[in-house]
């Protein structure tokens, strides 16, 4: 396993990850670029470790990869027990709204759990992908935003459940700190 002692080695591995799914697929950094909105010399510094993504531009370059930002968050891994320390240096961690969200699993895992602490209080551009998703909330309160279901308000100790495929956003509601799990089924694990 790569050695993240430090910030600027975990987004080297973070921007492999990602060039050694777009070179997979056989696509130039150009054409990921018209693929998934983003400029060729973000994504140029995203592969070589030098900008750090937010939750919406790894999103936007998972969704052109075939795959989902959680799982280019997943670092590799092979082993059968995988521990990740909450202190740790090499917790993969993406902007979000303003918030932060951090990767809880390495590997290509069934299920790939995300933490979020805060976001953004508006709604945003809605998420959409194959995987199905799991949401418990820690602390604080938002509202999630499920296509043709409604707006359901979630504070502590709720759940949803929602099923691939289906647009989502969320937004903070509460002024003060949040924190919510969200675990997200890999189709192709």
């Amino acid at each position: 396993m790569p050695d993240y002692a430090d910030v600027d080695a975990l987004l080297r591995s973070l921007g492999q990850s990602v060039r050694d799914r777009r070179t997979t697929l056989g696509f130039t950094i150009t054409e990921l670029g018209a693929l998934s909105g983003l400029s060729r010399p973000f994504i140029s510094q995203v592969e070589r470790g030098l900008a750090r993504p937010s939750m919406r531009s790894l999103t936007s370059l998972a969704t052109a990869l075939g795959t989902t930002a959680h799982m280019l968050m997943a670092l590799p891994e092979d082993a059968a027990v995988g521990v990740v320390r909450r202190d740790a240096p090499d917790n993969v961690r993406v902007e979000h709204g303003g918030g932060l969200a951090r990767g809880l699993v390495r590997g290509n895992r069934a299920m790939l759990p995300v933490e979020f602490r805060s976001g953004p209080s508006e709604f945003e551009e809605y998420y959409v992908h194959d995987g199905e998703e799991f949401m418990y909330v820690f602390q604080g309160e938002f509202e999630m935003d499920v296509e043709d279901s409604g707006i359901y308000q979630l504070g502590e100790g709720d759940t949803l459940y929602y099923a691939g495929g289906l647009r989502h956003r969320w937004r903070v509601t509460s002024g003060g700190p949040m924190c919510m799990l969200l675990v997200q089924h890999n189709p192709s694990p």
